[in-house]
């Protein structure tokens, strides 16, 4: 039986993939409306950054004798750990603006084998056979919610790249937010975590916005983007990834694939074939299987 720790950690962990799963229906609307990625992602993180501020500044009137403040190395730490969280947005965004949503979450859900690929190079072991299989499953799964194999769908290859990357730097902030300055508040480690992120996208933003910035996206989609980009799930998914570990944490983040998929299907008017969704329930079973405990003396 779970412990109340555990089971708190899944709700926050749940509940923030699922903000995150909403987010890329979002970016396509402010899309449609004739926004830049540069000014989706400035405004998320401009007021991200707002919010989660306000949110430190009531935790430390509320509870200044038990707020442990972080250190110059946790600071350094989280804000290089965050350029990841910058990247990812921009990446994840530049996908969106070539393909459709629920390609883009497929991609961005090879975290699975990435992470894996990723663990077996820092722990310097080889993975589990129950791992290779999932990874197999996980690919098999790409092929078929992609639809390659019919080649139905024209993919534009520019959204592939952005969405492979996307993946890549998703999966260094998933290691990050479960290893990094564990000791002080989800809402200090969201915060230095999205500095450093404002780094990434404030330069991104400059080298490609070329137009006069359309500041009324503030006010028009900044503030649902900031809310379910770059508040709610750093601040659940930093606090919710140390009470489950990373293997938990995993399987309950891949809400936010169905939550995406079912988000650009009912307000983007996607279509998803029937075997898209056979190879999105591909990917999950996979991502259940690779962190699933068998027997009791299973530790892979």
């Amino acid at each position: 039986m779970f412990k109340n720790s555990v089971f708190k950690g899944v709700f926050l962990v749940g509940l923030g993939a699922t903000s995150f799963g909403m987010l890329a229906t979002f970016v396509k609307m402010a899309y449609a409306e004739g926004y830049t990625t540069a000014e989706v992602t400035i405004s998320q993180f401009v007021l991200g950054i707002t919010g989660i501020l306000i949110i430190n500044a009531f935790q430390k009137a509320k509870n200044d004798d038990e707020v442990v403040k972080a250190s110059k190395k946790n600071i350094f730490q989280l804000m290089v750990a965050g350029t990841s969280l910058g990247m990812t947005s921009v990446f994840y965004y530049m996908a969106v603006k070539y393909i459709p949503v629920s390609i883009a979450i497929v991609l961005l859900m090879q975290t699975v084998w990435i992470g894996v690929l990723l663990e077996m190079l820092l722990e310097k072991k080889m993975p589990s056979k129950q791992k290779i299989i999932s990874v197999f499953i996980v690919l098999i799964g790409t092929l078929l919610a992609t639809d390659l194999l019919k080649n139905e769908i024209q993919l534009d290859w520019h959204g592939l790249i952005w969405g492979m990357l996307a993946a890549c730097s998703f999966t260094t902030t998933m290691f990050t937010a479960n290893r990094i300055a564990l000791g002080i508040s989800s809402a200090q480690r969201s915060l230095y975590m999205l500095l450093g992120g404002a780094v990434i996208v404030f330069g991104f933003a400059t080298a490609t916005q070329n137009a006069p910035f359309n500041f009324s996206i503030f006010l028009k989609w900044g503030i649902i983007l900031s809310l379910f980009g770059t508040i709610i799930p750093p601040m659940l998914m930093n606090a919710g990834f140390p009470l489950t570990g990373i293997g938990l944490g995993s399987i309950v983040s891949a809400l936010e694939l169905p939550v995406s998929v079912l988000m650009a299907y009912f307000l983007l008017n996607e279509n998803v074939n029937t075997t898209q969704w056979l190879g999105i329930a591909l990917i999950l079973f996979a991502i259940v299987l690779m962190n699933i405990n068998f027997s009791k003396n299973n530790n892979n």
